[in-house]
């Protein structure tokens, strides 16, 4: 109980709305600096359109913007506006935590807000590969490096605090193996990503530098469903009005190039748009249903966070 006393302060409790579609959800941040950088999970905040997190320590209320992400290691960096002097997050030493320990998962359990639950468990594996599930879009990832814990971890403690005895943050949670262990009269399992690496992450952003995977800033959007096939990335749809759309790119388009380089899956195009910022020019080159090369410039829209 003083661990989570200690650590409760320094939370925040987030809450997302996903426009058109009028889905909501919720989770939880780890606030690093006073005027409002907070750490979470990248799936926390994936499609939204606002963003309003509330300190746990201050009990304000701000709306926030997305500072930069890393999607395959579900890191996500934002910035409240107007923030000062919030209480703010210990970081603590995760390459020092081992098969055994004990630690506690904090995070804003169920999405109701409030103060955060915490839960105690017992590290069982430092580096697990997980496929998790977002429940918001039901779409799969593929994660590796986790600490994974024997913990009652639930939906909303997701970018919530992974903390050692002494409330020092050793990871950000990720995810649970949640109903399903349940359902099978299993341990339940938490997933946290080690906060090395996270810390990591929230370096590159603050650096302005992207990367194949770190995007800074607001998200570019193609607008389009892509599917790998051979010799590219396939459009299974072109969503009406996008700048794909726009650009007179079909459904069933295999797109093969972007920006000079090979795409030959939907990893290489996505890492292109990682790169890319709303506004900038994106040249592709794509193959049309009778099997012509074709060349096509457009101009990249703004959208929500991946």
């Amino acid at each position: 109980m003083a661990v989570g006393a200690t650590v409760n302060p320094v939370l925040a409790n987030i809450d997302v709305s996903l426009e058109p579609l009028g889905l909501e959800g919720a989770g939880t941040g780890i606030v690093l600096t006073p005027d409002g950088q907070v750490l979470t999970s990248h799936h926390v905040v994936k499609g939204a359109e606002t963003i309003a997190v509330t300190d746990v320590g201050t009990s304000e209320t701000f709306d926030a913007t997305v500072l930069g992400y890393d999607a395959s290691r579900d890191i996500a960096l934002l910035q409240l506006e107007g923030a000062a002097g919030l209480p703010v997050a210990r970081i603590g030493d995760s390459k020092a935590v081992r098969i055994g320990h004990q630690v506690m998962a904090i995070g804003n359990a169920g999405g109701a807000g409030g103060i955060p639950t915490g839960v105690l468990g017992k590290v069982t594996n430092l580096d697990q590969s997980i496929v998790a599930r977002n429940e918001a879009d039901y779409s799969r990832k593929s994660i590796d490096g986790l600490i994974e814990v024997e913990a009652e971890v639930s939906a909303g403690q997701s970018g919530g605090s992974l903390v050692d005895w002494s409330g020092a943050v050793v990871g950000v949670v990720t995810a649970a193996s949640g109903e399903v262990a349940r359902e099978l009269h299993q341990p339940t399992n938490g997933y946290a990503v080690p906060i090395a690496d996270a810390m990591a992450i929230v370096t590159q952003i603050r650096s302005g530098v992207p990367s194949d995977t770190v995007h800074i800033g607001r998200t570019a959007e193609l607008g389009v469903m892509i599917s790998n096939a051979p010799g590219g990335a396939k459009v299974d749809v072109t969503f009406y009005g996008s700048a794909a759309y726009r650009a007179g790119i079909p459904d069933g388009a295999v797109i093969t190039a972007a920006n000079g380089r090979p795409v030959g899956s939907t990893d290489d195009l996505r890492k292109v748009i990682t790169r890319a910022q709303p506004g900038e020019m994106l040249d592709l080159g794509w193959i049309d249903g009778a099997g012509m090369l074709r060349r096509t410039t457009l101009e990249l829209d703004e959208g929500p966070p991946n």
